[in-house]
């Protein structure tokens, strides 16, 4: 069918989308679910009072849903994980108005997926893609949004923004891969000898506080589990002297609607559970993603977020864990770099070219970044590598 024959339109929230009709855009990304963004939108989690303002766009051929893109009209930049703050700064010195600003992207989530969402069966994506962000930016053409922001896309998505000119801003987050190890000794193995006593301390360290840990699916939780949750991911941010961004009803919600790809690791010390970790599972991905705990033990956010995860990937045969935003420390636990994106359109056509000069520059110095990380691998180097460096206890463990 002609993109002339098709009907761009924007929805004020998923209620006002068929859940079927989105799952077949969406795939298997657990946080593209409909039932993960309806949960943010039905908790009250995103709305007009915390500035994040449901505003999807999809496009029909008047009997279905073809395409479809997760939307929000943002009062400021919390909980993106791209931060533009100077932007803002910038452009309201210069006498504007930067925010509302629109984005697409999975809410309070710095996690890598599709953002324009075109049906498998579609003939031209690429020109459907093109579309709907040329819709985006009639939109704020319209509307006096300051610009449309596409964050975290995956490559496909990424490959359409950047042929229709947005511009491109790089980002580094650490992944755990896992190749298949047959348990958490393999993976050890290939670490090199200090990165495996440093673990090897950390994890004793924690034992011998007397804690134990458990995980529990979201078939298996109690009430009592997820309270408990709660209270920690709230204390989490009590403790840095702000509010949490989501509410019990969201976790109640993402439990009993989606419990397949909930993973929650409690720690428990002298019979009282004490500390949680809450992560998101795919059909080949663990996305770690919330943590708290009532207790200050040393190494327990290691274990409980880093640790616990990994062998739970080794022991399920899951390829990827992916530890979140930031967090150089995470070398040191086995994670290795990796670039992540986001495409910036800025209404603005001065400031357009502002931000572009600054990317240009932020480049070279996040390609130095990335090589720096790249050299502190934490694993072995095995002789006869391009390097022509040896492996250095020669596949021996002093740790």
């Amino acid at each position: 069918m002609p993109l002339s024959h098709l009907s761009f339109s924007w929805r004020r929230g998923l209620q006002d989308i068929p859940a079927a009709a989105w799952q077949a855009l969406a795939g298997p990304h657990p946080m593209l679910d409909y039932r993960f963004l309806h949960a943010f939108e039905t908790s009250a989690s995103v709305d007009q009072q915390t500035g994040w303002v449901p505003y999807h766009l999809i496009v029909s051929d008047g009997e279905q849903l073809v395409a479809a893109a997760p939307c929000y009209i943002k009062t400021h930049s919390y909980g993106e994980y791209v931060f533009d703050w100077s932007w803002a700064d910038a452009y309201e010195q210069a006498g504007g108005q930067y925010y509302p600003k629109l984005i697409s992207a999975i809410p309070f989530s710095p996690v890598t997926g599709p953002r324009l969402l075109v049906h498998p069966d579609f003939a031209a994506p690429e020109q459907l893609a093109a579309a709907m962000l040329q819709e985006m930016r009639t939109l704020c053409e319209t509307h006096a949004l300051s610009g449309s922001h596409i964050l975290f896309p995956d490559t496909a998505s990424a490959t359409q923004c950047a042929a229709q000119g947005l511009l491109r801003r790089d980002g580094v987050q650490f992944r755990w891969e896992n190749p298949g190890y047959a348990d958490w000794d393999a993976f050890m193995a290939v670490l090199s000898r200090d990165k495996r006593k440093k673990i090897r301390q950390e994890r004793n360290k924690v034992e011998q506080q007397g804690v134990t840990c458990r995980v529990r699916n979201g078939h298996q939780l109690t009430a009592d589990e997820l309270a408990l949750f709660y209270q920690c991911y709230s204390n989490t941010y009590h403790r840095h002297g702000s509010q949490p961004y989501l509410t019990m009803a969201f976790f109640e919600h993402v439990v009993r609607d989606m419990p397949d790809s909930i993973l929650l690791f409690i720690a428990t010390q002298a019979g009282e559970d004490i500390a949680t970790s809450l992560c998101i599972l795919g059909p080949d991905a663990l996305y770690g993603r919330y943590w708290g705990s009532l207790r200050d033990i040393s190494c327990l956010h290691f274990e409980l977020c880093y640790y616990q995860p990994q062998a739970y990937c080794i022991s399920h045969g899951v390829r990827y864990f992916e530890g979140g935003a930031q967090g150089v420390h995470k070398l040191a636990r086995g994670f290795v770099p990796y670039t992540t994106c986001s495409y910036h359109w800025l209404t603005h056509e001065d400031f357009q070219h502002s931000v572009a000069r600054f990317l240009a520059r932020e480049e070279t110095a996040m390609q130095h970044y990335v090589n720096e990380l790249e050299e502190r691998s934490p694993y072995k180097v095995i002789a006869g590598s391009q390097d022509g460096a040896v492996d250095d206890d020669h596949g021996k463990d002093h740790g």
